[in-house]
């Protein structure tokens, strides 16, 4: 199992601290740091500075060689998927094969609105998404592309170079909630899936389950690949977790076992319950855990979890 940090621009990163956190992760076995695709927190946040994902990542696959970078995910509704492509078969060169692409049907509708974006239904921005993976593909592989569907075409594309990954980088199909219109997509079109942020083991069972069924049912002999974001926290020993989660569900005005059902799905305890849990996830063929960490925490966390989970894990 590959282990990834997950950045959220949003929050307010500056790059020195993304650098940073890049840096620790490969010192402590992390090989890839993801980030969300987002133009703004909320209508307030006009303190918090938030970095373009595709320029800071290009500006770390040139600070780092060994870096990997992904998008967790990349939003298809704000560029055309042919631009898409060419960006990131730019970026896969420029690291030399080290892109993870993940793309997702998009949600925040606020942000949707603020800069001008078209919100359509669920069902037409997930029917867009399956035409712009195809584009994206053929893109990548093909040395003239055409492509023609209800939301998109393109005529005789030319893209070159292409990606250094072959065929091409995986294409994730990144799911909040594993629900069936998306996993018949990733089955589908998809090389890989994410599922974040709250799943158990039992769930996410069923959902793989699922997935393949669908993924047989179309007729593909490969297997999809599988990942799982988690919030997560390690704690030093069970009683600071015990206190942490007391207080969680009263700031929070939830009841105390409702909280505790929440945080079930998470990546939340002492590294001995983290080993046993990401165990039992990699059981269920999850070949690369995300991580997100709580913001300005992520240096001490990343640490620690180096330090104390990865060398347990079987």
């Amino acid at each position: 199992m590959d282990f990834g940090v997950q950045i959220e621009p949003q929050f307010g990163f500056e790059y020195e601290h993304i650098s940073k956190i890049g840096r620790i992760g490969l010192e402590n076995r992390f090989s890839t740091l993801w980030f969300s695709d987002h133009f703004m927190l909320d209508g307030d946040s006009t303190d918090r500075p938030l970095l373009d994902p595709w320029l800071v990542m290009t500006a770390l696959v040139r600070e780092f060689s060994d870096l990997r970078v992904g998008s967790l995910v990349f939003c298809n509704s704000y560029r055309n998927p042919a631009l898409h492509a060419k960006m990131a078969a730019t970026l896969d060169v420029l690291s030399g094969g080290r892109l993870e692409f993940g793309i997702g049907a998009g949600w925040k509708k606020l942000e949707y609105n603020a800069y001008g974006y078209d919100f359509s239904n669920d069902m037409t921005r997930i029917d867009q998404l399956s035409e712009a993976i195809q584009i994206i593909r053929s893109i990548w592989t093909e040395d003239k592309a055409s492509f023609v569907g209800k939301h998109y075409k393109i005529k005789d594309l030319v893209s070159f170079p292409k990606p250094v990954q072959k065929p091409h980088p995986t294409i994730w199909v990144g799911t909040m909630y594993g629900k069936e219109h998306m996993l018949k997509l990733a089955a589908k079109y998809g090389d890989g899936i994410n599922l974040a942020w709250a799943f158990t083991p039992e769930q996410l069972e069923k959902i793989f389950k699922q997935l393949d069924g669908y993924r047989k049912d179309f007729e593909r002999s490969e297997e999809i690949k599988k990942s799982v974001g988690f919030w997560t926290y390690v704690f030093e020993d069970e009683s600071d977790m015990e206190t942490a989660i007391v207080e969680g569900a009263k700031k929070r005005n939830i009841p105390l076992d409702k909280y505790r059902e929440r945080i079930a799905s998470s990546m939340w305890g002492t590294p001995d319950v983290i080993v046993e849990k990401l165990n039992a996830y990699k059981d269920l063929g999850v070949i690369h855990s995300i991580f997100m960490f709580p913001h300005e925490e992520e240096i001490k966390q990343i640490e620690i979890f180096g330090k104390k989970v990865i060398p347990k894990l079987a």
